[in-house]
């Protein structure tokens, strides 16, 4: 079947949109990718909600917004699957207690007519998890025969995928675009909101006292799993770890790009890392990963870096759909495999098939079978 995903990153700088076809080859699903592409995301829909009308609104709008990214894949597409805006991620004590993405997928049913599979995170967190980071569904598929490799998505925050002798691994490493962006949007009173191409951090020094402050927090020690978003690192957290500290804005980007690469190489010693995500469009943060990391591209092995997030909404849904969970307990820390999401119809009653017999152990990309 064809399915269309979408997702808008904690970075909020686009709606990813991508179309694949996918198929079951016994316990392997097969992703041939069509097209990926983003629209922009309205500055005005940036500001957090304040009450209980804004939230009201701000669903109505982004889901207006996933709607006309969606409409123009509908024509010979079977389905939808929206990951949608996470607005916030609630963890205390190393425990999520609740998750909100917004996007109300019946805009996206009402737009396009195909049904719509939404709302993926919240019944992993039902069951006990963190509800992230997702991306480790398609990875742990994916990475099944690529021995010896790491998949890491940097989007606002960076999150890795490793199969172990034991298991899958999947976790968030910490911030990965989030502090660079809230950086750059403060120094330029809200008229940037990322350092385009890493111009700035180019140009700068690592400041090490701040870097050591960044490094002391206590996020980074955690065990996974485990999952954090811009509710944690985000301007206040920035005002207060720069307290008391003067420095050219350079060196402050500099030193927050150096952060996202030294957090990330952490978790990735020894493996080939396959990148994908925002952040790796960021020469001078892909070139301090360089530096620490054996760093490929997802693009390497088949998959759009620049499409990968959405093909995952899109995997999720057509696991939904065929009646498979579309979580990894392990990465999440759920109690158990789960069916994620919820069904919103399109113009005519949903026809789902019979759900799968057999669970999916792998993910191959187009046919082909990518070595690192």
């Amino acid at each position: 079947m064809r399915v269309i995903g979408l997702i808008s990153g904690t970075s909020m700088d686009a709606v990813d949109v991508a179309v694949g076809d996918f198929a079951l080859d016994g316990p392997t699903v097969v992703l041939t990718p069509l097209a990926h592409a983003e629209h922009p995301f309205p500055p005005e829909l940036r500001t957090p909600p304040g009450s209980a009308q804004d939230v009201c609104l701000l669903d109505a709008r982004l889901g207006r917004l996933f709607a006309s990214a969606a409409a123009p894949h509908a024509a010979g597409a079977d389905l939808v699957a929206s990951l949608g805006q996470t607005v916030h991620h609630h963890v205390e004590d190393g425990r999520c207690l609740g998750t909100l993405q917004l996007g109300h997928p019946a805009w996206i049913a009402e737009a396009t007519g195909l049904p719509v599979v939404a709302d993926f995170r919240v019944r992993d967190v039902a069951a006990g998890g963190h509800g992230a980071p997702l991306a480790g569904t398609l990875d742990a598929l994916w990475l099944a025969e690529l021995p010896g490799t790491t998949a890491l998505n940097i989007g606002g925050i960076a999150n890795v995928t490793r199969r172990t002798p034991d298991g899958v691994v999947a976790y968030d490493t910490g911030p990965g675009n989030a502090l660079m962006d809230a950086a750059m949007t403060a120094l330029s009173q809200g008229l940037r909101t990322h350092d385009v191409d890493g111009e700035f951090a180019a140009r700068g020094h690592v400041h090490e006292e701040l870097l050591a402050r960044l490094l002391a927090d206590p996020y980074y020690a955690a065990k996974p799993p485990k999952s954090t978003g811009k509710e944690h690192f985000d301007r206040a957290y920035l005002d207060r770890v720069t307290e008391g500290l003067t420095m050219p804005a350079e060196d402050l980007l500099a030193t927050l790009t150096e952060l996202t690469a030294r957090t990330i190489a952490a978790e990735c010693a020894g493996t080939t890392v396959i990148g994908s995500g925002g952040g790796m469009r960021n020469p001078a943060l892909v070139r301090s990963l360089r530096e620490k990391v054996d760093l490929r591209t997802s693009d390497e092995f088949g998959l759009p870096a620049d499409g990968k997030e959405a093909y995952l909404a899109a995997l999720l849904g057509f696991l939904t759909w065929h009646g498979l969970p579309a979580n990894v307990p392990a990465a999440t820390g759920a109690s158990g495999p789960r069916l994620l999401g919820s069904i919103t119809p399109g113009r005519t009653a949903p026809r789902l098939p019979r759900p799968a017999a057999t669970p999916v152990t792998g993910l191959r990309i187009g046919g082909t079978r990518a070595r690192p």
